[in-house]
């Protein structure tokens, strides 16, 4: 084929990856029409048979190896942001929770789990703010002490 249709292939299958939700699959098959269309515009491969061949190992190659590290990277950063924005948020206990103990809290109109790592115990209602996140449990500590 010739080297314009690779790029046009490409461009069509990045279309793709970007019209359909999730996955990452279609976009190593473009990324593998882009570098064969660039391979061809120079020379480099002229044989129709060696263009498929290398269209086909650098896809496959691509996706064996880029699809998971992105993928990892994409859902790690997606997680971490959610739970890191309750860090500084108020929460308001339900009842009184001594020094380390853990309890119940409110926070954003829901029900945590929480730990008072605060020096003293807190009042039910009284005014926390969530210093860390573990888990599905929050470390609190008492505003008045910051």
């Amino acid at each position: 084929m010739t080297w314009w249709y690779w790029i046009l292939l490409g461009l069509v299958l990045a279309g793709v990856e970007i019209a359909t939700p999730g996955g990452f699959f279609v976009a190593f098959f473009a990324l593998a029409a882009l570098i064969v269309g660039l391979l061809a515009l120079i020379g480099a491969i002229e044989s129709e048979p060696l263009q498929w061949a290398m269209f086909s190992a650098l896809a496959v190659g691509c996706l064996l190896f880029l699809r998971g590290p992105l993928v990892a990277w994409m859902y790690r950063t997606q997680e971490s942001e959610a739970v890191d924005t309750l860090v500084g948020e108020l929460a308001l206990p339900a009842g009184s929770i001594a020094a380390g103990e853990h309890g119940r809290a409110e926070l954003r109109g829901a029900m945590w789990n929480v730990r008072n790592v605060d020096g003293a115990g807190v009042s039910a209602g009284e005014r926390c703010r969530v210093v860390a996140v573990r888990g599905l449990e929050l470390d609190i500590r008492a505003e008045r002490s910051r």
